[in-house]
């Protein structure tokens, strides 16, 4: 945390000195150990949605022709399990520290990944290893869906306060870096096997290398400074705070910005999905048969996006948050349909990467800020259980959901209306971005820290 200021403490508005170089490397520092946790734990999500198309046969008949829907339905059932976890690990969170969360979480990850890993096909164990699939991906969700409440919290409050925008931004550095690795995993395998092979056995490798980096991670994670002060944790344990993490206390005093938390996510959280999901399938779809092409298209655009998140939390650190997040909402309405058009029916390398490149420039608007935006809403006592719930409440039921819908929808021809549903979300989201947002306004982290906006 900051030297010059004390969580969960008020600072007087017009007296806070900037903070130290000693301040900063300590929040680089924690930034970085808390971030690579968040990496390993993406990794472990995007590497479903990569390798979907060369497992899909040791899970399901290869000669149903819904088998494909099957395995995206997996991924989006698994998103049923986030408020769960955001509520589990959102309520330990604020009541345990944000660093013991957030060791648990991507603990779970690893031992599922590793199970995936090895769990036999249904050539040997039959509807068993569809069974343990599901089971082990909703554990997964539950772990995710406790990650990204704790993961926003902590970013939040461990950056200084001129720069949280910036500090909280490597969220999604490292989200958008998970797709990155899954990615790059592939092009490495693909460089190395043909695509029998990779179906075969080349998949497990992927999901192995998950489960071992993340307990790698574990042990980084448990060297982070602890945000929360070591007077709430003491009140906690001492029984007299009853109403750190309490749902109760949530839904009865921070409703509101329960609400707003939710609303903000609703067009944010489908757009990612379909820009940085259903995208680089369309893209692989389009170059199929044209060997690496689409995977280096895929990855090419995901480190564009990665690299972007800085660039985005450093202007909102400048101009404030609700302008970013306007230029994303006004830029993905007037974009997703001709996004989705081109690229279903891409041809050309360079245009496709350039038309992938513009939605990210879009969609930073979103992602590089949207876990300050959120923690901001939220006092430290109940943060992490805040921006858990309002997150995984949106993103189980908009954002999880979009690569199913989207197969379904081009499976039956009707493409065309999942790009009204998806601008139509957005467009609600710019609404509250434009009337339920102040810019430059004084947040709960500007209370307990200091102000942002001087």
């Amino acid at each position: 945390m900051s030297e010059t200021t004390t969580p969960g403490r008020a600072v007087p508005d017009g007296h806070t000195p900037a903070s130290s170089p000693a301040a900063t490397r300590r929040a680089i520092w924690n930034t970085l150990r808390g971030s690579s946790g968040n990496l390993v734990e993406w990794y472990d999500v995007y590497v479903y949605t990569v390798f979907a198309s060369y497992f899909e046969s040791h899970f399901f008949d290869s000669a149903d022709k819904n088998s494909t829907v099957y395995v995206y339905a997996i991924f989006a059932v698994t998103f049923l399990m986030r408020p769960v976890g955001s509520w589990f690990f959102g309520r330990y969170a604020d009541r345990h520290g944000r660093r013991a969360a957030l060791t648990f979480s991507v603990s779970l990850m690893a031992a599922c990944s590793l199970v995936i890993a090895i769990v036999p096909g249904r050539e040997t164990i039959g509807v068993g290893a569809a069974v343990i699939l599901i089971l082990c991906r909703l554990v997964q969700g539950f772990a995710t869906g406790g990650e990204y409440g704790a993961s926003a919290t902590y970013m939040s409050e461990a950056a200084t306060r001129e720069r949280r925008g910036f500090f909280s931004s490597f969220q999604y550095v490292t989200l958008v870096g998970g797709h990155v690795l899954a990615q790059l995993t592939l092009l490495v395998l693909q460089t190395f096997m043909d695509k029998q092979e990779i179906s075969d056995y080349g998949w497990r490798i992927a999901f192995f290398i998950g489960g071992v980096a993340a307990v790698v991670v574990f042990w980084l994670r448990r060297s982070m400074d602890e945000s929360l002060t070591e007077e709430q944790l003491a009140a906690v344990r001492r029984g007299e705070d009853t109403e750190s993490g309490s749902l109760r206390e949530l839904l009865s005093n921070y409703w509101r910005p329960l609400l707003l938390c939710f609303l903000i996510t609703m067009g944010g959280t489908l757009a990612f999905y379909t820009y940085s999901v259903n995208a680089p399938a369309m893209i692989k779809t389009a170059f199929e048969g044209r060997g690496m092409t689409a995977t280096w298209i895929n990855l090419a655009g995901l480190i564009f996006l990665m690299l972007l998140q800085p660039v985005g939390g450093m202007i909102s650190d400048k101009v404030g948050r609700k302008p970013v997040l306007v230029f994303f909402g006004v830029g993905g309405v007037a974009y997703t349909w001709f996004l989705i058009t081109f690229l279903q029916d891409a041809t050309s390398v360079v245009g496709t990467l350039l038309v992938t490149c513009i939605g990210y420039v879009l969609l930073t608007g979103y992602t590089s800020i949207n876990a300050i935006v959120k923690a901001e809403l939220f006092p430290s006592h109940i943060r992490a259980l805040g921006v858990g719930v309002g997150y995984a409440l949106a993103n189980s039921a908009f954002g999880g959901t979009a690569p199913m819908i989207y197969q379904a929808a081009k499976n039956g021809d009707y493409v065309g209306w999942f790009i009204v549903y998806v601008t139509a979300l957005i467009f609600i989201s710019l609404l509250v971005y434009i009337f339920g947002l102040k810019n430059k306004s004084e947040s709960a982290l500007d209370r307990e820290q200091g102000r942002a906006f001087l």
